[in-house]
This record gives structure tokens, sequence and C-alpha cells, in this order.
């Protein structure tokens, strides 16, 4: 979790060990969307956050072998909450 402003953002990170700096941000498929809002919305409601504005970011890292150094590639507001309850930003 981190903050920007006052919208709290929930970063999923995700890593792979090709060159395909996609892959990581597409294995966060509708099932793992779904248990993050749950998670989120957990934290939102047990930390008395639930009017405080909330996105979704997703930080994909790939890092082949053969690479010096990784792609990393931020991914702002990537997903809407899905599932039961409603978030905003």
């Amino acid at each position: 979790m981190a903050l920007d402003g006052d919208c709290i953002v929930f970063v999923e990170v995700r890593s792979t060990g090709t060159d395909d700096a996609n892959r990581p941000a597409e294995s966060v498929d509708a099932a793992k969307q779904t248990r993050l809002t749950e998670l989120a919305l957990e934290f939102l409601h047990r930390h008395r956050l639930l009017e405080q504005s909330a996105r979704f970011d997703v930080l994909a890292i790939s890092w082949p072998e053969t690479a010096r150094e990784p792609t990393i590639v931020h991914y702002r507001h990537a997903f809407e909450a899905v599932g039961r309850g409603q978030m905003f930003s």
C-alpha cells in the first residue's frame, strides 16, 4: 500500500524472469482482482478508511537472466474494484 496525495494505492507487484514485459501484468486476472478488492475493502474497513479514495496499481517487473537491469512498468489505475462492494478513486 502507498499514498498518492489523499488516495490510498494498493499495489500488486508481479515479476517474471522472461523478457515479456506484459506477462506479469496480465497475470492479474479476474480472480486475482476479486481477491485484491476483498483484501482492500477489509483493510479500509478495519482502519475506518471507507470514505477515503483508493485505487489499484500493478507494478510489473521482467528481468531475464541475459539483461543487466530489469524492465519495470507501473500501471496506474490498473483495474477497477470488482465483486462485492464499491471503491472510488
